[in-house]
């Protein structure tokens, strides 16, 4: 069986012969990465992106923030500046994926529909927007949605497998605005990106931190195939379990919990347990890694051990293959 076609009988639920898996080497993925350059939400580690929004990178991470946003105002939203998606260039990469992924599932991304709203227009703002510019706000969400739908033609033509798009939804213990809210302003835009993606016969990805629970049934809904879930301990695992078997879970380890605090028999137990409310022999779950361990405090010994035993369950549930 092929990486692609392991991760697509994960994700329809029609058996894989193993887990599917985004690992560091030497463990290896499945998945094969691509996108546009520039990519219409890049987030640089420091300067300007190609919105105007002025970023400042952490020292010890990858990750950084928005210090600075241009939209401060609505009635200059039509002198913000919109990536253009036909700057010269800008599709080789993603032209270029399917060939380079050889066997991979290709997995391309598209632009967020909440963080780019708040790193253009500041997360503050963003917030009163929802109760004193709601039909503001939606202009700018389906602005985004309609630059998707586009994204999303042009991968079908590349034979890209999937999208996905990065949209931190919740706090520790809740989403950071009321899920009536969210189905409001955000639902529908969702709803139309994920038909269009599905009319062009790829699959849909969301990543999406924090506490989302008030919000999964309606991914659901929707169309989401798959949810990338970095932390599950601030929402249970037994309460995700009422989700299992109807989306695909894409996730490591609890990267805030269990990674940086679990000794490797914690993060072991915690590995079978994982398997154990979220997979099902015939799809469902796609191991991950964070890929920035440096930053979340994650040590080499821990993503290791991590890798190592998610095989050693894949090995047991499946059988182990006859080759790699």
């Amino acid at each position: 069986m092929t990486s692609r076609e392991r991760v697509k009988r994960s994700i329809s639920f029609t058996t894989p012969d193993k887990y599917p898996r985004d690992h560091p080497e030497p463990y290896g993925s499945d998945l094969f990465y691509t996108g546009l350059n520039p990519c219409p939400d890049m987030r640089p580690r420091k300067g300007l992106d190609n919105w105007g929004c002025l970023w400042e990178s952490y020292e010890s991470s990858n990750l950084g923030e928005v210090k600075d946003s241009p939209l401060k105002d609505w009635n200059d939203f039509d002198k913000l500046t919109i990536p253009s998606l036909d700057v010269p260039g800008i599709w080789d990469r993603s032209r270029s994926a399917r060939e380079k992924a050889g066997d991979k599932y290709v997995l391309g991304n598209v632009s967020s529909l909440y963080e780019r709203v708040h790193f253009v227009r500041g997360l503050d703002n963003t917030w009163c927007d929802i109760m004193e510019e709601p039909d503001n706000l939606k202009k700018f969400v389906n602005l985004l949605a309609d630059m998707n739908i586009e994204i999303i033609r042009r991968y079908a033509e590349f034979g890209v497998d999937g999208i996905i798009n990065c949209d931190d939804w919740g706090l520790q213990n809740r989403l950071m605005i009321s899920p009536d809210s969210w189905r409001e302003i955000w639902k529908p835009a969702y709803k139309r990106v994920y038909d269009a993606a599905h009319a062009a016969g790829l699959d849909t990805w969301l990543h999406s931190c924090g506490y989302i629970l008030d919000i999964m049934e309606d991914l659901i809904e929707i169309g989401l195939d798959v949810i990338d879930m970095d932390q599950q301990m601030n929402m249970g695992l037994d309460n995700l379990q009422k989700f299992t078997g109807r989306i695909t879970f894409f996730a490591p380890v609890d990267i805030q919990a269990v990674m940086p605090n679990g000794n490797p028999e914690e993060i072991k137990a915690y590995c079978r347990k994982m398997s154990e409310y979220l997979g099902t022999k015939a799809g469902g779950l796609i191991l991950k890694w964070y890929s920035d361990p440096v930053g979340a405090g994650h040590s080499q010994e821990s993503v290791d051990v991590m890798c190592q035993e998610f095989i050693k369950i894949s090995d047991e549930i499946y059988g182990r293959p006859i080759c790699k």
